[in-house]
């Protein structure tokens, strides 16, 4: 299981890493850690003032097939897929073992191992204030955010950031998704979106309970520039504002 984590430079005294919001980021399908994290960059710069990540690797090898149409195949440097024999995934909703975001019905092969990874990762590495998700990844993190509100996980997380993401289609997920889920939320996706579409992105942001939503006019990528710098940080200050009076509630208990 491969984890990278972001090195911790001597800072001032309001940016020290105790008072940061610390958020398990969950790449997307084709990626691992270390291409997730090179790809987010510039997403980090922007709000490393208030949190810091931890990325992690998906349990599964992508099977490499001859699918035109399998999600990533032909969109490389957008994605920023890793290298064909470093590429992973959440689960695969074919028996084939691949993975289509706009695929409804079938399976969702291999879900328990990853929701038993991210349970291991919050047991060993927690716990964390908050999962970011791209793409396959956001896709996971929005069942995951279902999955807590009812109770079904070992671990819990005050907020997620989806970029990218989507309801899964897969017939096992069908039963989520019932419920308004009260948990604050970030959305990011692109209005040129070619391999999910922003319909597919509104539908999961619909889920959430006053969801907060940065559309961009881009394709299928987590954007940094100044047009969305605002809106990452105002939610990032309020998410480590929330933390701060929960503990401070905490320790007058």
């Amino acid at each position: 299981m491969k984890m990278t984590k972001e090195t911790s430079e001597p800072t001032a005294c309001c940016e020290n890493v105790s008072q940061k919001l610390k958020i398990l980021a969950i790449h997307g399908y084709r990626q691992n850690a270390e291409t997730f994290k090179a790809k987010t960059g510039s997403f980090r710069k922007m709000v490393h003032k208030w949190g810091q990540f931890t990325y992690i690797t998906a349990p599964h090898k992508v099977i490499q097939v001859d699918d035109p149409q399998d999600l990533g195949k032909n969109e490389g440097p957008e994605i920023g897929q890793s290298k064909d024999d470093e590429q992973y995934g959440w689960f695969f909703n074919r028996d084939d073992m691949t993975f289509r975001g706009i695929r409804k019905g079938g399976p969702a092969v291999g879900f328990e191992e990853s929701v038993k990874l991210v349970e291991d990762i919050f047991e060993k590495e927690g716990p964390f204030d908050g999962v970011l998700g791209f793409s396959q990844g956001a896709c996971f993190v929005g069942l995951l955010c279902d999955m807590q509100q009812r109770g079904l996980t070992k671990f819990n997380f005050s907020f997620a950031i989806m970029s990218s993401g989507f309801k899964s289609g897969s017939l096992p997920h069908l039963k989520y998704y019932g419920d308004r889920i009260v948990l604050p939320s970030l959305h990011i996706f692109g209005e040129s979106d070619k391999i999910i579409p922003t319909e597919m992105s509104e539908a999961l942001s619909h889920c959430f309970e006053d969801p907060s939503v940065v559309k961009h006019p881009g394709g299928h990528y987590l954007p940094a520039v100044a047009a969305q710098k605002h809106d990452y940080q105002k939610f990032f200050k309020l998410m480590l504002l929330q933390k701060q009076y929960k503990d401070q509630q905490s320790e007058k208990l």
